[in-house]
């Protein structure tokens, strides 16, 4: 029974990696670049939901609490990480892609966009450090502790309501891409971005919307972490998707579905090498697995063989 618990836990932990997957996997799968602005994006929503519910919003919470009131404050943190989040998407799209790709064209690939979104990464942090401190910031769970055990298995509410959240949207963002006329857009542009352009494509319109569905990702991933919990602090990002990115790898380089099953895959494998060996060890067993993938598997379970070709 204990390690059905602990798969639970992996399973309800793995559903906030998931989100965080395949943000990165939309990036680097659109415009063949790692993205390092994504653990900002999942921080700095993180924080704003923390700050929306403790008070601590730089314009004050006086509006905030005339609208939504002091029992749903939390509600108000949802709005607030979304908005804020979609908004930083569209300005680090404006400084990491656009801008260089204005200025420099092809040169931009790939090693452009990659430092000036670790540059972003290195901002905010500091600017959440410069504000809030450095010690966690911790807030009051609004679902407080509310459980249900099946045969012996404990099953946490909130979890369970991400695990389940995290799911529906991506299986949400999988249906958009194959289905419609702007999931159809931008997979011509992941395969092609000149041969789209030529067959009418707007990819300077396409584009800021590949980086507000991954700020909003990383809006809603920031969201449930903070309210499953309850700590977070200006480097909780980092902690995030490094895991994520080792999630990704494994589901396979490129591909959605492959993300889903490495988010969940990597946070069965953290709790249960807590578990085993301590949370001081527990990263590793997940980067032994990863550099075997990567000897033996380089694509991961679903990927392909070109970063560029054939994705989603």
């Amino acid at each position: 029974m204990l390690i059905l618990q602990q798969l639970v836990n992996g399973l309800m932990l793995g559903g906030v990696y998931v989100m965080v997957a395949v943000a990165f996997t939309l990036i680097i799968g659109m415009l063949n670049f790692l993205n390092f602005t994504i653990p900002a994006l999942f921080m700095f929503s993180a924080v704003m939901m923390w700050a929306t519910m403790t008070g601590h919003l730089p314009f004050g919470n006086d509006l905030i609490l005339a609208i939504f009131g002091a029992d749903h404050l939390w509600i108000a943190g949802v709005f607030v990480a979304l908005i804020v989040t979609a908004l930083i998407s569209l300005v680090i799209e404006r400084f990491t892609y656009r801008y260089m790709k204005a200025k420099y064209g092809d040169a931009t690939e790939h090693a452009l966009p990659l430092v000036s979104s670790l540059g972003f990464l290195i901002i905010f942090e500091h600017l959440v450090i410069s504000s809030w401190g450095s010690d966690p910031l911790g807030i009051t769970s609004p679902f407080g502790n509310a459980t249900f055990e099946i045969n012996t298995i404990l099953f946490s509410v909130p979890q369970l309501i991400s695990l389940g959240l995290s799911l529906v949207v991506v299986i949400l963002l999988s249906v958009m891409l194959r289905a419609t006329k702007l999931g159809r857009a931008l997979r011509s542009i992941a395969e092609r971005p000149d041969t789209a352009t030529l067959m009418g494509v707007d990819v300077a319109r396409i584009v800021p919307v590949v980086y507000v569905i991954t700020g909003l990702l990383c809006a809603v991933s920031g969201v449930l972490f903070t309210i499953n919990y309850t700590s977070i602090d200006a480097y909780v990002g980092d902690t995030v998707a490094t895991v994520a990115i080792a999630g990704m790898v494994l589901g396979g380089l490129g591909n959605v579905w492959g993300a889903i099953i490495g988010g969940l895959f990597v946070g069965i494998i953290e709790v249960m090498s807590i578990h085993i060996v301590g949370a001081d060890f527990a990263k590793v067993p997940i980067w032994g697995l990863l550099l075997v993938f990567l000897v033996f598997k380089p694509t991961g379970l679903f990927g392909h063989t070109m970063i560029g070709k054939g994705k989603f």
